[in-house]
């Protein structure tokens, strides 16, 4: 760590002048024999600044000479390491602090979970906390806030609840944590009894605790609770204005939105995108273009709410020029720039466009960002170039979940099922990451794909269940019933179809009538015919192609005719397929043209 700040030194001396280097370092570094200069030395640490480096490093010479510090001064200086980014320090300060015994003074584990929540290792953070014998409400936020920011939301609304179950009081902080995971997860029930703990608090009044409010009944589809907040605000600032401007163009009211972005006195440019972001999302594209070029000071997220707007409309090509005119106009593009659009090039199977990206991604400096090597790995396995995808992904020092579930799908959509099986168990031993409900459905149609046991995947399946308590989707439904199917078990499928509580779904109903094609069950796919139709109406091809090619299985001619004709009477008719492919490194539609 000394080395380290001895290379800071040397820069700085290159920037500053000689005599306020010597000022600097004789006000900053006191002698350390006396008890009142290392009192001095902590001040500068709990004060921050520039000092900070210069103290620091005389700091971790003074505990190398064996002077040992109190609770007081390890948590500034852990708190200043933190901050300062010396990671393999703090990581022997927490050597240090087990030695000395400090690991249950709550002050000095809270900045150690503050430390190892920055660097984003929760199991390490979870570990201390654990060890508190009596954690304080900083503590707990430290936790829980860190679970936020990571994207772990279930995780920190649990430690919120354990916390409301504990001694001690949440506060604020507490709330406004709770309240960004209950919005991010769409839990209204959980976010209003948030509520009413914060009016039962007396906090309601406080500026932070109802912008947040407002964010979260906004997130939550509950437009009308985000204005009735934002009404009883005696003082607004500006992220106050920005929550409900955002809260109703996320909810497709447009005007409303229009309105309160007419009545803010002085809208900075995170107004404006919010406006420009809910028209990408629900209004005219067009009108959108022209609020960018209007505002004062547009950034990249103005611009990325455009690209987002043409990639989410299936109008890659549209984002593909925007794209280009944001590299005309020399728009400064960040990590989300890249990653939208390699998402739509994606979309399009267009490996050139992908290759230039990237290259373009590698010339920034931004190719190592989780965020966009996860959209590369995406584009690659899209592009059917899995080598191409691999590669990335084992470039990567650092992977979150959405990363490892990149490659996964991508080995699941290119046919890999044992390497999908093979990743997902290396990912179920990465001690911070847990598999979730995207991970398993791509687990499952790899079992569909590969000789497994059914008992097997029906292990995966109730694994997930019980051990990594996420609850089945529909489209976890309909990959067990293929499997069953694959397998004979037809009658098992429908009997997990109603178990599950999916009988109401149309799509397990045809995910089973497909079953019913593989064994030629002809009984089962009757019934789940008539599921179909009732749930979606006669003219559905599928179906009745369906049904007349398992007729033709049974040798049921007679029946075989019937469908057909049924079919021509009412101008039912097979839908064609399509594709497309690359001609000399033009995408389909310069092709077309």
């Amino acid at each position: 760590m000394q080395k380290l700040i001895i290379r800071r030194l040397q820069n700085y001396t290159k920037k500053q002048s000689n005599a306020l280097l010597i000022h600097s370092i004789s006000t900053c570094i006191p002698e350390r024999t006396n008890v009142e200069s290392w009192t001095t030395l902590i001040s500068l640490l709990a004060h921050g600044g520039l000092d900070s480096e210069f103290a620091l490093f005389e700091a971790s010479k003074i505990i190398d000479s064996g002077f040992k510090p109190n609770d007081y001064a390890l948590v500034n200086i852990l708190r200043a390491s933190t901050d300062l980014g010396f990671n393999s320090y703090c990581q022997q300060l927490h050597t240090y602090i087990l030695k000395s015994g400090f690991v249950s003074n709550v002050f000095v584990s809270t900045a150690l979970i503050g430390f190892y929540r920055k660097i984003e290792s929760l199991s390490d953070a979870n570990k201390l906390f654990a060890e508190i014998p009596q954690p304080s409400v900083v503590s707990w936020n430290s936790l829980i806030s860190g679970n936020v920011q990571s994207g772990k939301y279930r995780e920190a609304l649990r430690l919120f609840l354990e916390l409301e179950r504990s001694e001690v009081n949440a506060d604020a902080y507490s709330f406004t944590a709770a309240l960004a995971a209950c919005g991010q997860l769409g839990l209204l029930q959980l976010g209003k009894s948030v509520h009413s703990k914060i009016v039962k608090y007396g906090l309601e009044c406080g500026v932070v605790v109802a912008n947040c409010l407002i964010d979260m009944y906004g997130k939550c589809g509950i437009l009308e609770d985000a204005i009735s907040v934002f009404n009883k605000m005696v003082d607004k600032d500006i992220i106050s204005w920005n929550s409900v401007i955002a809260a109703s163009a996320r909810n497709d009211d447009l005007e409303q939105a229009f309105r309160f972005f007419r009545q803010l006195p002085d809208p900075d440019t995170i107004s404006y995108n919010e406006l420009i972001n809910g028209i990408a999302q629900f209004g005219n594209m067009k009108e959108a273009v022209e609020i960018l070029f209007v505002m004062p000071k547009p950034n990249s997220s103005s611009w990325n709410s455009i690209l987002t707007g043409y990639v989410h409309r299936s109008r890659a090509h549209e984002a593909l020029e925007f794209f280009y005119s944001m590299k005309s106009e020399d728009v400064e593009m960040d990590e989300y720039t890249f990653s939208i659009t390699l998402s739509g090039i994606a979309s399009l199977a267009a490996l050139t466009w992908g290759m230039l990206i990237h290259c373009c991604t590698i010339k920034q400096g931004l190719n190592t960002s989780i965020v966009v090597a996860s959209a590369l790995i995406d584009m690659y396995s899209k592009c059917g170039q899995l080598k191409d995808a691999e590669l990335v992904f084992r470039s990567l020092s650092k992977k979150n979940l959405i990363t490892w579930n990149a490659m996964i799908t991508g080995y699941a959509h290119n046919g890999d099922s044992s390497k999908v099986i093979q990743l997902f168990e290396q990912l179920k031993i990465n001690r911070d990451l847990k598999p979730d409900s995207v991970t398993f459905l791509n687990v499952l149609a790899a079992c569909s794909h590969n000789e497994i046991p059914l008992h097997q995947a029906i292990r995966y399946f109730e694994s997930m269940i019980k051990d990594y308590g996420i609850e089945p989707t529909v489209e976890h439904c309909c990959s067990m019933v293929r499997l069953m199917g694959q397998n004979g078990e037809v009658y098992r499928a429908m009997w997990t179809i109603y178990q599950l509580g999916f009988a109401s779904y149309r799509v397990v109903w045809r995910a089973l009538l497909g079953a019913c094609v593989t064994c030629g069950e002809l009984k089962v796919a009757k019934i789940s015919a008539a599921k179909v139709i009732r749930l979606e109406g006669g003219d559905d091809d599928y179906v009745y192609v369906t049904m007349s090619n398992i007729f033709a299985c049974c040798g049921k001619w007679g029946e075989v005719r019937v469908v057909r004709k049924f079919m021509q009477e009412r101008g039912v008719r097979k839908e064609a397929g399509c594709s497309w492919i690359d001609v000399e490194n033009m995408t389909p539609h310069e092709y077309m043209l």
